[in-house]
C-alpha cells in the first residue's frame, strides 16, 4: 500500500464521521486529527463527504466550532462561482424534479440587471423565471430558495396557502428567507464612513 501523507509515522489519527446540523442534502463531515498539526485547521470537499484537518489536542467543543467555521467558509467559496444562464436552468429542473416531482417546467431561466426591488420573477404564461443579479454570490441555498419560489409560480400562480404549502417542500425556506430579510435589512443601514 502506497504511504498517506497523513498516517506518516509519527502522526497519531483519530477520524469520526457525522452529519453536520445543515439540514438535509448536507454531506458528512469527517474529521481528522493530527498530532503534527500544532495550530491550523483546513477543510476539503472529497466526493460526497467534507474532510476537516485538526490538531489533535483540540477539545470535542473546538472541534465542533471548527467544523463549522470550516463548513461556512468552503460554502462561501463555493457561492462564489457564479452560474450562468444554462447552470440556472438546469438547477431549476434539478429543483423541480426533486421537490415538485418534476411538474414545474420553465421554457427560459436567466439572470437579469433590471430587477433591484424583488429578487425573482415569473411569467407562469411564458413559463419564464428570471433571478435578480443581486443574488449572484449568495449562498447555494438562497439561490435555491428563489428559484423554488418561482417554480411554484409556474404550478400556482400567486402567494395564497396553497403557494406556500407547495414551498414548504422545500427544507430551507425559512433560512433562505431570514438571509435575505438580512441582506435587505443591512441595505436601510446607514453607511458609515471606514475610519482615517
Amino acid at each position: 500500500m502506497p504511504a498517506d501523507p497523513l498516517h506518516r509515522a509519527g502522526t497519531s489519527q483519530r477520524s469520526t464521521t457525522s452529519q453536520p446540523s445543515g439540514g438535509s442534502g448536507a454531506s458528512a463531515v469527517e474529521v481528522r486529527r493530527s498530532s503534527r498539526r500544532r495550530r491550523t485547521v483546513s477543510a476539503y470537499r472529497e466526493g460526497d463527504r467534507t474532510v476537516v484537518l485538526i490538531p489533535a489536542r483540540m477539545s470535542k467543543a473546538e472541534e465542533q466550532r471548527w467544523v463549522t467555521v470550516m463548513l461556512d467558509k468552503l460554502a462561501a467559496q463555493e457561492s462564489k462561482r457564479t452560474l450562468d444562464d444554462a447552470d440556472l436552468a438546469e438547477r431549476a429542473g434539478q429543483l423541480s424534479a426533486q421537490y415538485f416531482d418534476g411538474r414545474a417546467r420553465p421554457t427560459s431561466v436567466r439572470w437579469v440587471t433590471n430587477q433591484n426591488t424583488r429578487w425573482g420573477s415569473c411569467t407562469p404564461a411564458e413559463g419564464s423565471i428570471r433571478l435578480s443579479h443581486r443574488l449572484q454570490g449568495m449562498p447555494d441555498y438562497v439561490i435555491d430558495y428563489v428559484l423554488a419560489h418561482e417554480l411554484a409560480h409556474l404550478l400556482v400562480p400567486g402567494h395564497g396557502p396553497g403557494f406556500w404549502r407547495l414551498l414548504e417542500a422545500y427544507p430551507r425556506t425559512e433560512r433562505a428567507r431570514g438571509y435575505l430579510e438580512g441582506v435587505v435589512a443591512a441595505d436601510r443601514l446607514p453607511h458609515v464612513p471606514a475610519p482615517d
